[in-house]
């Protein structure tokens, strides 16, 4: 029995990480990246120290289609601080961290279950 999931022609689905970026949908990017359903932006955080409210512009810019952000905290998973949680709160989006691996991997189910998400991705080695 085949339990591969559909995935709709188009959606981001994430293929590798690692190596300094992430092969997604059959492109590679280097560094990086906030992902969507439907298109991926570089973004500019290369470790979880520098990450800011300003960081999440583009994604509050998307709020309307966007319920559940992965936020992939690099190697290892850290708390986002409240004044970024609360921030994306008051557009009606849940940030959900944890590491850049377990985010790509949660992205795929969630993509593959049409969810309401975007994954803010830290590139890894």
């Amino acid at each position: 029995m085949d339990i591969t999931p559909q995935i709709p022609s188009g959606r981001q689905i994430i293929q590798r990480y690692g190596g300094g970026g992430f092969f997604i949908a059959d492109k590679q990017y280097v560094g990086s990246v906030l992902v969507f359903p439907e298109h991926v932006l570089s973004w500019p955080v290369s470790s979880f120290s520098e990450i800011s409210g300003d960081h999440f512009t583009d994604i509050r810019n998307e709020a309307e289609s966007v319920d559940v952000l992965l936020v992939g905290c690099g190697n290892e998973m850290a708390y986002v601080a409240d004044e970024i949680r609360m921030g994306l709160r008051e557009h009606g989006i849940v940030v959900e961290p944890m590491d850049t691996g377990a985010a790509c991997r949660t992205w795929n189910v969630l993509l593959s279950e049409e969810r309401k998400a975007a994954a803010a991705l830290i590139a890894i080695e």
